[in-house]
C-alpha cells in the first residue's frame, strides 16, 4: 500500500485553496486524547491526505448537492483518481490492495465534517466486497475496475415497502428464463439509487419459504425495465441520493448472479458484520468531530457576558462527552483489529454498532443543546450531525435488532 500512496501524494488534483475557512471544522482538530497504535504510519499518512480531500474537494460543494438531493458525479471520478474507492480491492483489478483500515479512514473523516454525500463507503466497503468475494471473474474484470476508478457507482438493493430487517419476507422474484432470469419487484430506502450503474440485487430465485431462496444478482441499470423512483426526501442526509428502485420484468443473464443460486442469504450475513462496523466507525467519527466543534463553539459564543465554556454546566457536560468519545473510541478500534484478524463475530459487530450509534445520539444531542437556538439551524454543523446521528441507529439493521442478536447469543450461552 505505501507505493500506492506515494503515488497519490504526486498526483493529487485537488487544491486547498478551495478550504470552507467560514466553517468552524475548516480548522478541525483530532479530539482523540489519546495515541491510535491502530494506525501505522502508512494509515496516517492516508488519513491525512484525505481529510485534505474532504476539506478541498467535498465541504465546499456540499451546500449546493444538499439542496440539490445528490452529488455530482464527478466527486466520484475524482475520489477515485485520488485513491479514496475500494481500498480494500486485490491489485490484479486495479486496487490498492490495502487493508479494511483505509477504508475505515474514508468513513471516518467524511463523518467528522458531517459528509454524508457521497456514500463512498456503501460503493467501497459494502458493494465491492460482495462482487470481490462472491461474484465471477468476468463480473470482477468487468465492474471492479470501472468502482475503483468512480466510473460505476454501486447501491445494493435489499429493502422493500414491507421487508425492512426482515429480509426474508421479500418479494422481488428473479424467474428463470433460459440462460437469464427475468426480475420483478421494488425495492425502497437505496443509497446511491439515482447515480448507481449496478445494483447488488437481493430476490428470490425459488419458492423455497424463508432464507434459502434469496440469491444476489447483479443488474445493470441500463437495461430495459429497470426505473428510478423518486428521490426521496429524509429528515437528514439530503446530499445523499435515496431512491426507490423498480424491476418491470428485468431480464439478465444468469451469468449475473453472484456466488451461488439460494445462497443470497448467508452471503448477506457473512458481509453483515463489516457493514455493521463501519457504522460504528461512522459514528465515531461524528462524535469526533461534533465534540470538537462544540468545543470550539463554546469558546467563541457568549451569554450573560462571558463565554459559555466559563460555565460549569458547559464544561460538565463537554468532559462527559469527550470522555465518552475516547472510551468509544478505544472499543471500535478493538472491534478494528478484531475484524482485520478474521475474529469479529455477528454478536461483536452487534455489539458495537448499538452502542456506538446509540452513545451518539446521545452526545450529538447534548453538543446541540449546547449551541441553543442555533444548533437547531441546518446551517450549523450540530444540526446536520444530529439528524444523521438518528439514522445510525436504524441503518444496517435497527438497534432492537442489534438488542435481539445480543439477547439470544446470551440466553443460548445459558442453556
Amino acid at each position: 500500500m505505501r507505493r500506492r500512496v506515494v503515488l497519490l501524494e504526486g498526483r493529487n488534483r485537488f487544491d486547498e485553496s478551495n478550504k470552507p475557512r467560514h466553517l468552524l471544522l475548516a480548522n478541525l482538530q483530532d479530539t482523540v486524547m489519546i495515541e491510535r497504535s491502530l494506525l501505522s504510519e502508512e494509515h496516517q499518512i492516508y488519513a491525512d491526505m484525505v481529510r485534505r480531500f474532504v476539506l478541498a474537494e467535498v465541504l465546499p460543494h456540499h451546500p449546493q448537492w444538499e439542496k440539490d438531493g445528490v452529488v455530482s458525479r464527478d466527486i466520484w471520478r475524482l475520489a477515485g483518481a485520488n485513491g479514496l474507492l475500494c481500498a480494500s480491492i486485490d491489485p490484479a483489478y486495479g486496487g490498492p490492495g490495502g487493508d479494511f483500515l483505509y477504508g475505515a479512514i474514508v468513513a471516518e473523516e467524511m463523518a467528522r465534517v458531517v459528509a454524508s454525500g457521497p456514500n463512498f463507503s456503501l460503493h467501497s466497503d459494502i458493494i465491492a466486497p460482495y462482487l470481490a468475494a462472491y461474484g465471477s471473474e468476468a463480473l470482477k474484470q468487468n465492474w471492479l475496475p470501472k468502482m475503483i476508478s468512480g466510473e460505476a457507482i454501486g447501491a445494493i438493493a435489499m429493502t422493500e415497502p414491507d421487508a425492512g430487517s426482515d429480509l426474508q419476507s421479500m418479494r422481488t422474484r428473479a424467474l428463470p428464463d433460459g440462460d437469464h432470469y427475468r426480475i420483478s419487484g421494488q425495492k425502497t430506502y437505496i443509497s446511491n439509487g439515482q447515480l448507481c450503474d449496478l445494483v447488488v440485487l437481493a430476490c428470490r430465485t425459488n419458492d423455497t419459504p424463508g432464507a434459502k431462496g434469496i440469491s444476489l444478482i447483479l443488474v445493470e441499470t441500463d437495461r430495459e425495465g429497470f426505473r428510478r423512483g423518486r428521490n426521496l426526501e429524509k429528515i437528514g442526509m439530503k446530499a445523499q441520493d435515496t431512491s426507490e428502485l423498480f424491476f418491470d420484468d428485468v431480464r439478465v443473464p444468469a451469468s449475473n448472479i453472484i456466488g451461488q443460486e439460494g445462497r443470497g442469504f448467508i452471503q448477506l450475513m457473512e458481509q453483515l458484520p463489516q457493514e455493521r462496523l463501519l457504522q460504528a466507525v461512522k459514528a465515531i467519527g461524528l462524535i469526533e468531530g461534533m465534540v470538537d466543534e462544540t468545543i470550539t463553539y463554546a469558546q467563541h459564543r457568549k451569554a450573560f457576558g462571558k463565554q459559555i465554556s466559563d460555565f460549569q454546566n458547559t464544561r460538565f457536560r463537554l468532559a462527559d462527552a469527550k470522555s465518552n468519545a475516547v472510551m468509544m473510541r478505544v472499543y471500535i478500534d478493538r472491534c478494528i483489529e478484531l475484524h482485520l484478524e478474521g475474529k469479529l463475530d455477528a454478536v461483536d459487530a452487534a455489539m458495537v454498532k448499538l452502542q456506538s450509534t446509540e452513545m451518539a445520539s446521545k452526545i450529538l444531542d447534548e453538543c446541540l443543546q449546547l449551541h441553543g437556538g442555533a444548533g437547531y439551524m441546518w446551517e450549523y454543523p450540530i444540526a446536520r450531525g444530529w439528524a444523521e446521528a438518528r439514522y445510525a441507529r436504524i441503518a444496517g439493521g435497527t438497534a432492537e435488532i442489534m438488542r435481539e442478536i445480543i439477547g439470544r447469543s446470551l440466553v443460548g450461552n445459558l442453556k
